[in-house]
């Protein structure tokens, strides 16, 4: 029997209404399975393509949450767009050994 935990269920919920907003268009075509794009930066925006398997973690879940409060989940690049800066996004990304 499978333990599933809301907060990875709502974080699944999330990504796929950013995929279903801009899944038609060309910059999501090139994303490999496993993986979505989110785009960070304060200024210009910067994409990275991140494994799923960084939904479960609650930091990144945290991110998911401002990320619908400020920017809503329609992207016109097919992605996510995170509210924090590059290096903030780099350092908290590598501590769950992405990058």
């Amino acid at each position: 029997m499978a333990i599933r935990m809301p907060h990875i269920i709502q974080a699944r919920q999330i990504l796929k209404r950013s995929l279903s907003n801009g899944g038609s268009t060309p910059a999501s075509m090139d994303i490999p399975k496993g993986y979505f794009a989110v785009y960070v930066g304060e200024q210009e925006k910067k994409r990275f393509l991140v494994p799923v398997s960084i939904l479960s973690e609650p930091r990144f879940q945290e991110l998911l949450h401002q990320s619908e409060q400020e920017f809503g989940y329609n992207h016109p690049m097919g992605g996510i767009t995170i509210p924090c800066s590059e290096d903030v996004f780099t350092d908290l990304t590598s501590r769950f050994g992405v990058f």
